[in-house]
């Protein structure tokens, strides 16, 4: 089997001869993303005043952050900060054939590789910058109407950018959408299915019908969605806090979906301790709890969460040791 056909079959719980790897600094990397470009039309503005940097994004939120800070900030001006300017909202506009000729560039450099094709956000990922967050969440019981208009308008977006990654040749798409606390999800259940569910659907049964798999980054504890997620047609969770969840439990449901778990060693509770003895049980637990449909990685950000290299080999190198015994 060459890296393709490894994330296959753990996608399809068909028999991988061990897990995937997608390690970066010359390890074992058994996949290739790339993204859609810009929209047309769309040239970033940045600046500075102070000890600020100010930058827009695609929908035309103003962010802000500090120059010697993190490296995105947040939102200091929506583009929708009174619900009559909704009617006005520009929509950025891929264009088919430059994105999927963009998404190609990359993964023409690596054609053994499983190939991702990253999506310009998502629905509620980008609707919640819009109005801002804590502005957002109110809107959600306050102005239902006003928010399934923003999503339909922002839907063909998507649709747009997913027939792109089919184009080009991907074998999945993956977007980004932090949807938990530490303790439960930042809306219940009924509301993401009324808000979100057949929105999702629709946008993933178009991935599937483009031979594209379904794979969904999300921080924070999202089990009370997590079959809902499942039966939209999500494939692969990427799950950077894994010991948020019961193992047995998170196992469970994705045999029950054949769905998989892309995933690091926790980056919350285990990596940042600098125990090796934490870290590499830690490894050894996600892979007899998952092992057959385990995507490992690495955290691209480790200054940013306080880890040593030397900290993440010990993880990597307990998935080697662990594959090639099995």
């Amino acid at each position: 089997m060459n890296s393709r056909d490894i994330i296959k079959a753990n996608l399809e719980h068909s028999g991988a001869p061990r897990p995937g790897m997608t390690f970066d600094r010359g390890r074992m990397n058994d996949v290739v993303c790339g993204g859609p470009g810009d929209p047309a039309g769309y040239t970033q503005k940045r600046w500075t005043e102070g000890i600020y940097e100010y930058y827009d994004d695609i929908w035309g939120n103003l962010w802000h952050r500090m120059k010697e800070g993190c490296q995105v900030g947040e939102v200091c001006k929506p583009i929708i900060e009174d619900w009559s300017q909704l009617k006005d909202l520009k929509i950025p506009q891929f264009d088919r054939k430059l994105a999927a000729e963009c998404y190609k560039k990359s993964f023409d450099k690596s054609p053994e590789l499983f190939r991702i094709a990253f999506m310009p956000g998502w629905i509620f990922a980008q609707a919640r910058y819009m109005r801002k967050m804590e502005i957002y969440l109110m809107d959600m019981a306050l102005y239902p109407d006003e928010l399934h208009i923003l999503h339909e308008k922002m839907a063909p977006v998507y649709e747009t950018v997913i027939a792109a990654a089919s184009d080009a040749g991907a074998d999945a798409i993956c977007f980004a959408e932090d949807l938990g606390t530490e303790t439960t999800t930042l809306f219940s259940p009924d509301m993401w299915q009324d808000y979100f569910g057949p929105l999702y659907k629709k946008l993933f049964d178009q991935a599937h019908e483009g031979g594209l798999s379904v794979w969904m980054h999300s921080c924070g504890q999202n089990r009370g969605i997590i079959e809902h997620l499942l039966n939209a047609g999500v494939n692969c969770f990427q799950f950077d806090q894994p010991a948020i969840y019961d193992f047995a439990d998170l196992s469970s449901v994705l045999k029950k979906y054949r769905a998989a778990l892309w995933s690091p060693v926790d980056i919350q509770k285990v990596l940042p301790t600098g125990d090796r003895k934490l870290i590499e049980s830690s490894a050894e637990a996600m892979f007899k709890s998952f092992n057959g449909f385990l995507i490992c990685k690495n955290y691209p950000d480790l200054p940013g969460i306080g880890v040593k290299d030397e900290w993440d080999d010990w993880a990597y190198n307990k998935f080697v040791e662990l594959s090639s015994g099995n």
